[in-house]
């Protein structure tokens, strides 16, 4: 250990290097959460050598958890799926849709006629032809109408919203990267600044302490100790306290950030769930091709094999003659299964009209601010608490070998 007088000639013949440390110390603190929160979200997939050797983004890794919780509470708290359905107005779907649907059952009862009969179409009068297409097409809204109130009716046994929310965020890694990183964009930014700050201040003691010990093992301690401890504190103040506290006898006041931050929060995390995962087109699709589509495709199928009875009309007992009963029937059910074949791409007509009636953003959004701080925490916690001590111990790493470098570059200048 120095002397004073000793202590007083070192700093002033060493002085640049005294007051790089406190911005070294900054560096660490700072680069340490740029790298804590890349290893959050980055890679996607693992690299490396499987199953130890290598590294997979946290949240990416444990992707069907972080959805599933996300999905918990979105479907448990939030909306359900009558929530959305109750909106929508089956005589506006109907109207939206009204000539794309035309279109694709002209298109569709010709297909079916010249697949069945492809001679008894081409010489029916074109009265006849127009007429058939003519009577589908007059009650095509009245099978969306009736479609439409059967789904609502039934909407527990068509749709799955759990399962659809889970699936999309799954397929795409990318999107639950971006949910957690736009909802959770100024916690992360306060992590980064927060890590430049506390340790410019550690820094500073750690200059203080090298001048009184020189001890070779003070960078490398106070780097581990700056990578470790500005980790593990600006982790804790991002939650804690759920509610405002004083400190240092009322002078400073805090609440975790995220908590603090709600409102703002809300707004950003409705705006991305309505606008990426709970959209018209999703619940359309998960209608159409999800694990209770069967349900609706049997109403679809019932629907439309009844309007074809229905509107045959005059041309029925020709039909019937000129293909058999039992092709009558597989016909009905052809004509069923190419107008839900066409449906995705003719409800793209009600996507615009659905997000609309629908609101979900301001929905979620107002929602959100009637959770309670512990349930509003859930939103983005988990991905933090996932693994937290490897990201901790990586920053402690890495702060300890910028010490060790720190050590030989004074050795190294100093006089």
């Amino acid at each position: 250990m120095q002397t004073w007088s000793e202590i007083v000639v070192d700093v002033q013949q060493n002085w640049w290097l005294y007051a790089s440390m406190p911005f070294v110390a900054a560096i660490i603190g700072y680069g340490t959460k740029i790298v804590a929160i890349n290893m959050m979200f980055r890679p996607l997939e693992f690299f490396g050598i499987k199953p130890y050797l290598g590294w997979q983004g946290i949240v990416p890794r444990k992707a069907a958890v972080m959805a599933g919780i996300a999905c918990d509470t979105m479907t448990t708290k939030l909306i359900s799926p009558e929530d959305i359905f109750n909106k929508l107005d089956p005589d506006r779907i109907a109207k939206e849709i009204e000539k794309p649907l035309l279109e694709a059952i002209e298109d569709i009862t010709r297909e079916v006629a010249m697949h069945y009969s492809p001679g008894l179409w081409e010489v029916a009068p074109l009265s006849v032809k127009n007429k058939i297409i003519r009577r589908i097409q007059d009650d095509a809204p009245n099978i969306v109408n009736n479609i439409m109130n059967d789904v609502k009716t039934n909407i527990g046994s068509v749709f799955d919203l759990k399962d659809m929310v889970v699936t999309s965020l799954l397929r795409d890694k990318e999107l639950l990267n971006r949910i957690f990183l736009e909802a959770g964009s100024g916690e992360f930014r306060f992590i980064r600044n927060s890590g430049a700050l506390f340790g410019f201040i550690i820094g500073i003691v750690q200059a203080v302490t090298w001048a009184v010990t020189h001890s070779p093992w003070v960078m490398p301690i106070f780097g581990l100790f700056t990578g470790w401890f500005t980790d593990w504190l600006a982790l804790k103040m991002v939650f804690n306290p759920k509610e405002p506290t004083k400190y240092l006898g009322g002078l400073i006041q805090w609440q975790g950030l995220f908590l603090k931050r709600r409102h703002e929060v809300s707004a950003e995390y409705g705006r991305l769930i309505a606008k990426e995962v709970v959209t018209p087109r999703n619940i359309i699709d998960s209608i159409l091709r999800g694990p209770l589509s069967d349900r609706l495709f049997g109403m679809v199928q019932k629907h439309v094999q009844l309007v074809v009875d229905e509107q045959s009309g005059i041309a029925k007992p020709f039909v019937v003659f000129a293909v058999g009963s039992g092709r009558y029937q597989e016909m009905k059910l052809l004509v069923a299964q190419e107008i839900i074949k066409r449906l995705p791409e003719t409800l793209k007509n009600i996507e615009q009209y659905a997000e609309d009636a629908m609101d979900l953003e301001r929905t979620l959004a107002s929602k959100m601010t009637e959770l309670t701080l512990e349930e509003f925490e859930e939103l983005l916690h988990p991905a933090f608490e996932q693994d937290e001590w490897i990201l901790i111990a990586v920053g402690a790493t890495l702060g300890f070998l910028v010490g060790e470098m720190q050590v030989l570059l004074m050795e190294h200048f100093a006089r």
